[in-house]
């Protein structure tokens, strides 16, 4: 550690390597949010439903839950969401402008957005650990089924309704 970076520890490998690579998805999910102009709110109701996306299914595969509370979880969701680095968000971004994924990542060149890769490992692992993850499974549709972006954000607000803490 020195004056500007300081480090933390864990214990839970499972749920800081889940934290570092979901984190990519929805950024992916927070793009497109940016690309269709939707504006701060709903991007902050996106990642606070990730964080519990995230937590459900990291738990359900060994990981603390207060690991998805910290840098690795909050932290690192937070900073992929809202970077104009981030290259998973940038993804999002040009998907909610209306550009297709290989058009994107073809633009890219040798610049990997981990996100769009991880999109279909998380969705395949969510279903078979039975964990619902609607978020992921919406980035997904969008990024291997050719779904609208619209259509995507139009299906996450018209699910049924329930309790936050489920």
């Amino acid at each position: 550690m020195n004056p500007f970076f300081r480090v933390y520890t864990s214990s839970d490998l499972t749920g800081v390597e889940l934290g570092g690579a979901l984190k990519n998805v929805y950024a992916v999910a927070a793009g497109i949010i940016d690309g269709m102009g939707l504006g701060d709110n709903p991007k902050a109701a996106l990642m606070t439903r990730a964080i519990a996306e995230m937590s459900r299914l990291g738990v359900a595969l060994g990981g603390k839950e207060r690991t998805f509370a910290g840098l690795s979880g909050i932290g690192d969701l937070i900073v992929t969401c809202t970077s104009r680095h981030s290259r998973n968000r940038y993804v999002g971004e040009e998907l909610g402008k209306g550009r297709k994924i290989d058009e994107i990542v073809e633009g890219m060149g040798m610049v990997v957005a981990e996100g769009v890769k991880t999109a279909k490992s998380a969705r395949d692992l969510a279903w078979k650990c039975g964990v619902e993850t609607p978020i992921i499974n919406v980035v997904y549709d969008v990024l291997y089924k050719g779904k609208d972006p619209k259509d995507a954000v139009t299906e996450l607000m018209t699910r049924r309704a329930r309790p936050e803490n489920e």
